[in-house]
């Protein structure tokens, strides 16, 4: 696996694990409220910011030949 590839699932990894802090955050801390905010914080920014910048890195790697 080259390093392009993976950045590429380690940035997916990434996202899924925003996805699993954004579903704790709604779901699951329902015994714990002071924690969820910022698990729901977390979550929802990585949700947002991680495919947004997998996109820009792999069109800023296809220009690039190593």
């Amino acid at each position: 696996m080259s390093l392009k590839g993976f950045h590429i699932a380690f940035v997916t990894i990434c996202t899924f694990l925003s996805a699993f802090f954004l579903l704790w955050g709604l779901v699951f801390s329902r015994d714990q409220p002071s924690l969820s905010l910022p698990f729901i914080i977390i979550g929802s920014v990585g949700m947002l910011l991680m495919p947004v910048y997998g996109v820009y890195f792999y069109r800023k790697a296809s220009k690039i030949i190593l």
